[in-house]
């Protein structure tokens, strides 16, 4: 009897853990780690003198929860596409494991929970901004996925946005150096989702999202494109130093990080290959924090 009441609670914790591990994916955290870190820059960047550790806890806090809003309302809108994809199919609403309306009002409970944080801790500026960017990545940019590869172009306005989000926290307004690092981070999506969209190129045309340039089969427009934005990133990296926003420290290695992220480019370019492919999405994780890393650490006074 003792046995099975063990086996009971055991399963019954099983269910409960993995009921929380599922939430945990709906947000997307591995995207979510990304926003985190360049609200921040964006924050750190806008301070003068001392942080306020307080607005900088919300202002990370109701981002947070608005981008986690964001990723749980964009997998309730592609569950059916999900379930068509190798890649996607054992998340949590496809798989079943969750239903479609606990995903929905999840969602949305974050979502606002994060934009009202934003308003009443920091500035309606900062909320709006946040709220805009979930509004333009599940209205214009989700829906675009089955209808056109201009797609990626729009995806990546308001998934430049977090620096922004942080920047108008502190100054509740948007300088010229703001959109600089708005501008580091519009292009670097590029490279980075065009590597990702080539490796699960048969997952993607499984489900009819059309993320590659159409009548691309061989990647050469892919790789023009990978190559274009690449290169298109070390001036715009630069732009911080000839704003006076970081010194020579920042430049040399700004200069350092984007010629081998152009490497990595130009090998996926001259060899269109999952492989390569992967190796440029990993460059991509690495090159963008190091980059932010070295603009806090530079930062000028």
């Amino acid at each position: 009897m003792n046995k099975r009441s063990d086996n009971a609670r055991n399963d019954a914790l099983r269910q409960w853990l993995q009921r929380l591990s599922d939430y945990w994916t709906l947000t997307k955290p591995e995207v979510n780690f990304l926003v985190l870190v360049s609200t921040l820059v964006g924050y750190y960047l806008a301070s003068r003198g001392g942080l306020d550790f307080s607005r900088l806890f919300h202002t990370l806090m109701g981002t947070l929860l608005v981008a986690s809003g964001t990723g749980t309302l964009n997998q309730y809108i592609e569950r059916q596409s999900d379930k068509q994809m190798r890649r996607t199919a054992n998340r949590p609403l496809p798989a079943g494991r969750l239903g479609s309306a606990e995903a929905l009002w999840f969602g949305i409970v974050l979502a606002g929970l994060g934009g009202w944080e934003l308003w009443v801790f920091t500035n309606p500026l900062a909320s709006s901004l946040a709220l805009l960017t979930l509004g333009t990545y599940l209205l214009a940019y989700t829906p675009l996925k089955k209808r056109t590869p201009l797609c990626t172009l729009v995806g990546a306005f308001p998934g430049a946005m977090p620096p922004l989000i942080g920047w108008a926290a502190v100054r509740n307004s948007l300088g010229l150096e703001a959109w600089a690092l708005y501008a580091i981070l519009f292009l670097w999506q590029f490279p980075h989702l065009l590597a990702i969209a080539w490796m699960y190129r048969e997952d993607y045309a499984r489900a009819s999202l059309q993320l590659l340039p159409r009548n691309d089969r061989e990647g050469r427009t892919t790789a023009w494109q990978i190559l274009g934005y690449s290169l298109a990133l070390i001036p715009a990296s630069l732009m911080p130093v000839f704003l006076g926003q970081a010194g020579k420290v920042y430049l040399v290695g700004a200069l350092v990080l984007g010629l081998g992220f152009l490497h990595f480019g130009m090998r996926l370019a001259l060899q269109r290959s999952n492989s390569l492919a992967r190796r440029l999405v990993l460059a991509s994780i690495v090159y963008l924090p190091l980059v932010f890393a070295l603009l806090m650490v530079d930062k000028t006074r």
